[in-house]
């Protein structure tokens, strides 16, 4: 495995060659640790409104956070490429205003930013791939809208499904994205979809036929407990281990055991004459 920083060049030639391994990443230890593990491409999601601020839905969650969260996943992956989401309400109000927050994620050190879908998106893809910045789509399931409408939760399921997000994905790819990530679209249309894109699509509860996948960090480890996606495999169940060691610091704390002589420090002796 190359140790060079990959391109978006990089990404696109893996299409029907490799797989693309993706991962989120929020902080500098988990952004450490994915880079480390050989990642392709780390996603630095709005997804952090949920695992990182306690909130319900990844609409929660603007451009402040979102610059932090970048800055900090940028400075330390050294490998993967760094691709961060334009959070809701981002790019939706004006194709200037997309323009201008997809520049400041670049300047916060993003490789390439990711904005979902939402009727009239492809005028500010255009805007933003035009100016020079790399784009990544979002079709399928797409959590900043679909959450305020239950029938846009699963989409894909039938022929008129694929049909429509076979649109979307190509109106990415023509509107010059690098990639599209599908979420939550069925097998067999996400093997439609990837066939008939020539970039690279990257799944997330979309099936084995893409191109690449992608998972949240913290549902990999175990670690958040609030919502368990049934297309999302755990890795390891960090929440029990970490909770365990918890208790026992606790424990060792209120028993004395905690801190014992390897632990402490002394004065030092005094010189003799």
């Amino acid at each position: 495995m190359s140790s060079r920083k990959l391109t978006v060049s990089d990404i696109v030639g893996m299409k029907g060659k490799e797989k693309i391994a993706a991962l989120t990443a929020y902080d500098y230890t988990s952004a450490k640790f994915v880079d480390r593990a050989g990642m392709d491409l780390v996603l630095v999601g709005d997804s952090a409104s949920m695992v990182i601020f306690g909130h319900d839905s990844t609409r929660y969650i603007g451009m402040d956070e979102m610059l932090m969260l970048t800055e900090v996943v940028a400075r330390t992956v050294k490998r993967a490429l760094v691709v961060a989401d334009l959070p809701f309400m981002s790019v939706h109000l004006s194709k200037e205003k997309a323009l201008e927050n997809a520049f400041k994620l670049i300047r916060a050190g993003a490789d390439a930013v990711k904005m979902e879908w939402f009727d009239g998106c492809l005028e500010k893809a255009r805007a933003i791939v035009n100016a020079g910045i790399p784009l990544v789509g979002h079709i399928g399931f797409t959590p900043q809208l679909s959450d305020m409408w239950t029938w846009r939760r699963r989409r894909g399921v039938d022929e008129e499904g694929v049909e429509e997000l076979l649109r979307e994905a190509k109106g990415f790819e023509e509107a010059g994205a690098f990639s599209v990530v599908l979420e939550m679209v069925s097998v067999e249309g996400s093997k439609r979809i990837t066939e008939s894109l020539s970039i690279p699509t990257i799944g997330i509860g979309s099936g084995p036929y893409c191109d690449g996948q992608i998972l949240v960090y913290h549902d990999v480890l175990g670690l958040y407990e609030d919502f368990k996606p049934k297309f999302a495999k755990r890795y390891l169940e960090l929440a029990t281990a970490i909770t365990e060691a918890l208790k026992e610091y606790v424990s060792d704390v209120k028993e004395g055991r905690f801190p014992s002589e390897e632990h402490s420090f002394h004065m030092k002796s005094e010189r003799k004459e």
